[in-house]
């Protein structure tokens, strides 16, 4: 497209330029030259063959002109979709809760949660053995929710400016006013006899606060300011005795669609275009998640030296553009992808304006440890 607009550029400013180019070397040989070609330029045109063609060109030219007009203008209401200040959310300070998401608290009901934001926009299995419903307008306002068999709510999830607190604590506060306010985050959680050690990365704090364990997630590359919030009830947590939730073929799709639900809310976040789900190119992730989960092995590069592209391309994936991010260990979908943008080369992927699908690829090992792969790309 670049290449088009300079050549246009150059024909342009031959055209205008062209009065006094001519006056420059009239007389010279180069003038007699140029006579005879425009002759045959003159004597080539007045065909009736080439007239056809001028007349084919210039009308596919419109088409690409009228095309292009079109395009625009659907940046254009794109980008008035995406933005995030186009509407103000009126939140209220919790009433029941230390923390809301959206002006729902734990223990709200099934009913009022669908009757205030209508139907979920999706269900999928998560590792607490339940279901995530996610809630959004074409991505903004997102939250997920998870209900326990009263359908009663049970866990929330949000990376957006939805979260209300009692102490005033909100999406962008930083780290130091949220241990400030919340005290120092546990280091374990103990389930009957098994006390399970939390890993200390700085990335995210878990608190235990109302009988919810509250994860405070952080955006290291934005002064480690608070940039998502999941809550699960102490109840559901202590239900979940396994470490990694055992593998299945719900859990595998549930955390696949996850992930990419959670990767186009952040770029809403961003300003950027929501990415399409593609599904050929899932199975491509999905059969490079597989091999390193098999082969114990975790590379962008596989055992047969085939790169993200060389997979792509032998899966007969058309692109212009790629890229690849891979996770593994992160026990769910949200702290793989709240990971994933605490690295810087993985954060560019997500939030890489020009791509325009990706499929996300979910794989188990023996362990039921998760391997996620996503591949992003525009054609």
């Amino acid at each position: 497209m670049l290449r088009f607009f300079m050549l246009l550029s150059v024909f342009f400013l031959l055209f205008f330029s062209w009065p006094f180019l001519e006056k420059q070397i009239e007389g010279t040989n180069l003038q007699k030259t140029i006579d005879q070609f425009k002759s045959e330029i003159t004597d080539f045109k007045d065909k009736p063959e080439t007239v056809a063609a001028l007349d084919s060109i210039n009308q596919k030219f419109q088409q690409f002109l009228n095309q292009f007009d079109s395009l625009d203008d659907g940046l254009q209401d794109s980008k008035q979709k995406i933005n995030p200040m186009q509407k103000e959310k009126q939140l209220n300070t919790p009433t029941n809760q230390l923390f809301s998401v959206n002006n729902i608290e734990l223990g709200d009901s099934k009913e009022e949660v669908n009757s205030q934001f209508g139907a979920p926009k999706r269900s999928s299995q998560n590792e607490y053995g339940t279901n995530w419903y996610t809630y959004h307008d074409n991505y903004q306002d997102f939250f997920m929710v998870m209900y326990d068999e009263k359908d009663k709510v049970t866990g929330l999830y949000t990376n957006q400016g939805l979260i209300a607190s009692t102490l005033g604590l909100k999406l962008d506060s930083s780290k130091e006013s949220v241990r400030e306010k919340l005290g120092e985050p546990i280091t374990k959680i103990q389930k009957g006899m098994v006390i399970y050690q939390l890993q200390e990365n700085g990335d995210n704090d878990i608190f235990l606060q109302d009988g919810a364990y509250v994860t405070i997630f952080y955006d290291k590359h934005e002064n480690d300011s608070l940039t998502a919030i999941q809550i699960i009830s102490e109840d559901l947590e202590q239900k979940k005795t396994d470490f990694y939730t055992r593998a299945s073929p719900s859990l595998k799709e549930g955390f696949e669609l996850q992930m990419f639900d959670l990767t186009n809310a952040a770029r809403v976040n961003h300003q950027l275009p929501i990415l399409t789900w593609d599904d050929a190119v899932r199975e491509t992730a999905r059969k490079h998640s597989e091999d390193m989960a098999k082969n114990q092995y975790f590379d962008h590069t596989n055992l047969e030296g085939e790169s993200p592209f060389d997979r792509m391309e032998e899966d007969n994936i058309a692109f212009m553009l790629a890229g690849e991010n891979l996770a593994t260990g992160q026990l769910s979908s949200i702290f793989a992808h709240e990971g994933l943008m605490n690295s810087l080369g993985h954060r560019k992927n997500i939030l890489k304006g020009d791509y325009e699908f990706l499929g996300v690829g979910v794989a188990f090992n023996k362990e039921s440890q998760p391997y996620y792969t996503q591949n992003y790309f525009a054609n």
